[in-house]
């Protein structure tokens, strides 16, 4: 049976009391700023950035290949054919689509299949794990942790650097930031969040209860960074 127990006039008392803390409650004020000052302290010049960013990353198994955006093209064949690379995934209307069908179209036989990623995932699940290698473009870097900042758009998909065993990255060096800290700010990230941005370390790996690493397991097993160092014209 319900409880129709009148309640006591302490009870009524604490109630309101309770209700009366919970309105005064709502109108808060703004907490401190905290204090950032040993993140903010860490300052490269830009070329010091690139170094790191170089360094960090090859020191976890990344292959990082430094070029100009004048001898990107000639770097890219390069490498495509180190690797074998005979299909490459590329984002569909994407930058490097028609970065890389430009090159395409003056050397054809020294560049591989660009195969767009156009379709859903379920119309492009053997396209995805079928192939050898995806490229995308790089947001950003960051040179305290050596870390490439892989933002999903929907010309470059978060499968497109996550399922291919080999991921091509690009990365202009003037885009390499100090910290995470001042990626976030400077990039105002607090205004256009995607679902997924991408903090990538090196290649994909795992270890067992037996310490014993193993690469490619949950995302590429090779990771293949373009640095393009822009910074003879930007400061």
């Amino acid at each position: 049976m319900p409880d129709t127990t009148e309640p006591t006039p302490y009870e009524t008392l604490t109630r309101s009391n309770i209700l009366q803390r919970l309105k005064r409650r709502t109108v808060r004020e703004a907490p401190e700023r905290l204090n950032y000052g040993v993140i903010e302290s860490k300052q490269w010049e830009p070329r010091e950035r690139a170094r790191r960013v170089q360094e960090l990353l090859t020191a976890v198994h990344t292959e990082v290949v430094e070029c100009t955006e004048r001898s990107f093209g000639k770097v890219f064949r390069g490498v495509v054919a180190d690797q074998g690379i005979q299909r490459l995934l590329v984002g569909s209307g994407s930058k490097l689509e028609a970065k890389l069908g430009s090159l395409k179209k003056r050397t054809p036989q020294m560049i591989p299949e660009l195969v767009p990623y156009a379709e859903p995932l379920e119309q492009s699940k053997d396209l995805l794990f079928g192939i050898e290698a995806g490229i995308t473009s790089v947001r950003s870097g960051i040179a305290e942790t050596g870390t490439l900042v892989v933002w999903p758009t929907p010309q470059e998909p978060r499968l497109l650097s996550l399922v291919p065993p080999l991921h091509l990255a690009v990365l202009y060096a003037s885009t390499i930031h100090n910290t995470f800290l001042e990626a976030m700010t400077r990039e105002c990230w607090s205004q256009a969040m995607p679902t997924n941005a991408l903090l990538i370390s090196g290649p994909s790996k795992t270890a067992d209860i037996e310490q014993t690493l193993v690469y490619g397991v949950h995302g590429p097993k090779q990771l293949v960074l373009f640095l393009i160092d822009d910074l003879r014209t930007k400061t």
